[in-house]
Formats: structure tokens, C-alpha cells, sequence
């Protein structure tokens, strides 16, 4: 397959969540809000888990690793459609779109890897407390964080030099704000079967293996829990795990929710509102749910920023 005469074409226009004018200043203030809350954050979960020697188990390093992932996956896409809002233009060059592409499917997927991760580090600390220190030791823990990077890597990589093939013979206007595969492929005048089977074998085979592999982890864990006698036990063991649980089930049902309004009528710019609950307010939400609800994480944050710790 050889790349058509039309690819590298000057331009792609991203036509945002809405074209109304007057709701410009309101998303700008809104996503501006939310992306240096999201930033924040991630970065203050971040910083404790460096700087404190209490959160140095793998679970917190995994964490400090979601979040550094967070910041980027976010930062992949926010910073343009506030560049864009802001000057009035609708414009992304085709080397920024095919470069937002592999570093927005990059960052994905270690979020998807990293949540996996994390779920198989509180299986074996739930379901084999004593070898929990044997099984996840640094040296295993940075293992499965290289090969998540390596496998995000040669993802993107692949799906990014495969939409360079790709030839657009007109203007492409893109109904969402920032570089969707999905839609970017689509508006290509060249053969995209190769592509969309890649697109579909990559989603089941790299969403869906790390989906199968946090189900079978809680599925575990949860016969582990109701085998516990005591009541304080079981909710000791459950408390470990809430948060991860609480991150997941927001992570993938905002994806399912994608996914539904995209085989709906009108589903480009239904496609793109439901995005924003993935891209944007989970990882803004990731730093609350994590640091409420662990005592380690607030008495960290509490150092970081001066408070005295009880």
C-alpha cells in the first residue's frame, strides 16, 4: 500500500464541543478550571508519594505512576483546544494531529495497563498477604510498569504510522476537539480496511485484556473478602481496594458511555461531550478519590503543603 499524493495535506479543522459564540468563554473558563485542577492535583499525589518514605509499597507507586500519567493524558489535548478557543481558530496542522494521535492513544493506554496493574497488586496483597512482599519487590513492580510503557508505545506508534498512509483528498472538518482516530480515519479517501481492523483488534485485545484481567483480580479478591469472619476484617480488606475500584468503574464506564453515544444519531458531537468525562473529569477526579479516602496520602499532602500532622 503506498501513501496517496493528497496526505500531507496543510490542515484539519477541529470544530470543538460547540460553534455558538457565546458559550466560547464559558467552555474556555470551564476546561481552563479543570485542567489546572487536574494538574494540580495529579502533581500533588505526585510529589507525596516521592517525598514521603511511608508511600513507598507498590500500590503508591503504581499511584504516583497513574498520576504522572494523568497530567500528560490530559495535557495531550487540553492546552490546544484552549489555544484554539482563545485565538478564535479552528486549525490544527496535520503533523500536530498525527502527533496528538500517538500521544493521546500513548497515555491511554498506560492508563488502561496501570489500572490493571494496580488491581493485580491488591489481588496479591488481599488473596496472599504473605507473599506480598516477595511477589511485588521493586525489581517486578518496575518490570510490569516497562513493559505497560512498551506495549502503549508500539501501539501508538503503529496506529499513528498507518493513518500516515492514509490519504485526504478534501478539507477535513473533525466534529470534536482535539485528533480522534476514529474520525480523523474516517474522513480518509484512500482503502482504511487495514486500519479499522487494526482499530478493532487493538481494542479488544488492548482494552480488553486489561479489562479481563481486573475483573478476574476482584472476583478474587471479593471470595477472599466474604471468607474473612470478622466484620472489621472484611472491611479492612475491602478499604484497601475502594479507591482503585472507585477509579476503575469511572474510567470504564465513561468509555462504555463513549461508546454508546457514538452508535447514536448525532453521534460525532454526542461523541465528543461524552469524551470529555474520560479525558478531561476523570483524571481531574483521580487525585480527590485517592487522597479522601487514604490516611497515608493525606498526611503527606498535609507535609507537602505545610500542614501541621497530627
Amino acid at each position: 500500500m503506498k501513501p496517496g499524493n493528497d496526505t500531507q495535506i496543510p490542515e484539519f479543522l477541529l470544530l470543538g464541543l460547540s460553534e455558538a459564540p457565546e458559550l466560547q468563554p464559558l467552555i474556555f473558563g470551564l476546561f481552563l478550571s479543570m485542567y489546572l485542577i487536574t494538574v494540580f492535583g495529579n502533581l500533588l499525589i505526585t510529589l507525596a508519594v516521592s517525598s514521603d518514605s511511608h508511600l513507598h509499597p507498590p500500590m503508591y507507586i503504581f499511584l504516583a505512576n497513574l498520576s504522572s500519567v494523568d497530567i500528560c493524558f490530559t495535557s495531550t489535548t487540553n492546552p490546544k483546544m484552549l489555544q484554539n478557543i482563545q485565538t478564535q481558530s479552528k486549525v490544527i496542522t496535520y503533523d500536530d494531529c498525527i502527533t496528538e494521535i500517538y500521544f493521546f492513544l500513548l497515555f491511554a493506554g498506560m492508563d488502561d495497563f496501570l489500572l490493571a496493574v494496580m488491581a493485580y497488586d491488591r489481588f496479591v496483597a488481599i488473596c496472599h498477604p504473605l507473599h506480598h512482599t516477595v511477589i511485588m519487590n521493586p525489581c517486578f513492580c518496575g518490570l510490569l510498569v516497562l513493559v505497560s510503557w512498551m506495549m502503549s508505545a508500539l501501539h501508538s506508534l503503529l496506529e499513528s504510522l498507518m493513518v500516515l498512509w492514509l490519504s485526504f483528498c478534501r478539507q477535513v472538518e473533525i466534529s470534536h476537539f482535539f485528533c480522534e482516530i476514529n474520525q480523523v480515519v474516517r474522513f480518509a479517501c484512500s482503502d482504511t480496511f487495514l486500519n479499522d481492523r487494526v482499530m478493532y483488534f487493538a481494542t479488544v485485545l488492548l482494552g480488553g485484556s486489561p479489562l479481563a484481567g481486573i475483573i478476574y483480580s476482584y472476583s478474587k479478591i471479593l471470595s477472599s473478602i466474604v471468607g474473612i469472619s470478622s466484620a472489621h476484617g472484611k472491611y479492612k480488606a475491602f478499604s484497601t481496594c475502594a479507591s482503585h475500584l472507585s477509579v476503575v468503574s469511572l474510567f470504564y464506564c465513561t468509555i462504555l458511555g463513549v461508546y454508546l453515544s457514538s452508535a447514536a444519531p448525532q453521534s460525532s458531537h454526542s461523541g465528543a461531550v461524552a469524551s470529555v468525562m474520560y479525558t478531561v473529569v476523570t483524571p481531574m477526579l483521580n487525585p480527590f478519590i485517592y487522597s479522601l479516602r487514604n490516611r497515608d496520602i493525606k498526611r503527606a499532602l498535609k507535609r507537602i503543603v505545610g500542614i501541621p500532622v497530627t
